[in-house]
C-alpha cells in the first residue's frame, strides 16, 4: 500500500468532505487551514481573510487504489473554477480555490487537469484555481471534521442555499 497525501482548497470545507469520502482508496479527508503564514490558525482567523489561509480539506489515500488523477477530476467537479473571488456565496481569500501540490509529479499533473478543464469549453471564462506548493496543513476545529456526517440537514440546506449544488448540476449533470 502507498499512502499519499492531496490537499484541496475548494471553498467551505463542509462541502468538500463528502464527495471525496466515499471512494475507495481514500483513507481520510480532514478539514483545515493551509496557504498562509500564521501557525495554527483558528476558524475564526482565517475568516478574516489576513492570514493568508485557505479552508482546505487534506486527504490521504492509497494511490494503488485511487490515484492523484482521479482526485483532481473529483476535484474540479465540486468547485467553481472561474471564480477568483471566492465560492458561491463564501467571498473573501480563505475561500479561494487552490490545488496545494505535494510534489512535483502532483503539480504537472495538476497542471495538466488545468489545461485539459481550460480546453474543454465547459466554462466561458478562464479557470482561476491556482496550484501552488503545499504548506503547513492544520487541521480545523473537532466541530467542522465530518460535518455532513454530524450535521446533516444543516449540511443539506448549506449546499444547496450556497448555490453549490445548483452549480454541480448545471455544469456536470453528465457526469455523475
Amino acid at each position: 500500500m502507498s499512502k499519499s497525501l492531496a490537499t484541496f482548497a475548494g471553498g467551505c470545507f463542509w462541502c468538500m468532505v463528502k464527495p471525496f469520502d466515499r471512494y475507495e482508496g481514500v483513507e481520510s479527508v480532514i478539514s483545515g487551514y493551509t496557504g498562509g503564514d500564521v501557525e495554527n490558525p483558528s476558524y475564526e482567523l482565517v475568516c478574516t481573510n489576513t492570514t493568508g489561509h485557505r479552508e482546505a480539506v487534506q486527504i490521504t489515500f492509497d494511490d494503488d487504489i485511487i490515484s492523484y488523477e482521479e482526485l483532481l477530476a473529483i476535484f474540479w467537479r465540486q468547485i467553481d473554477p472561474t471564480d477568483s473571488g471566492g465560492q458561491f456565496f463564501d467571498r473573501g481569500e480563505s475561500y479561494e480555490t487552490v490545488i496545494f501540490t505535494h510534489s512535483e509529479e502532483q503539480r504537472l499533473l495538476a497542471e495538466e487537469s488545468k489545461k485539459k478543464l481550460e480546453a474543454s469549453g465547459k466554462f466561458d471564462k478562464p479557470i482561476a484555481t491556482k496550484i501552488l506548493p503545499a504548506k503547513t496543513f492544520y487541521p480545523a476545529e473537532e466541530g467542522h471534521q465530518n460535518y455532513y456526517l454530524k450535521n446533516p440537514e444543516h449540511y443539506r440546506r448549506y449546499s444547496i442555499g450556497s448555490g453549490r449544488e445548483q452549480f454541480k448540476s448545471d455544469h456536470w449533470s453528465e457526469d455523475k
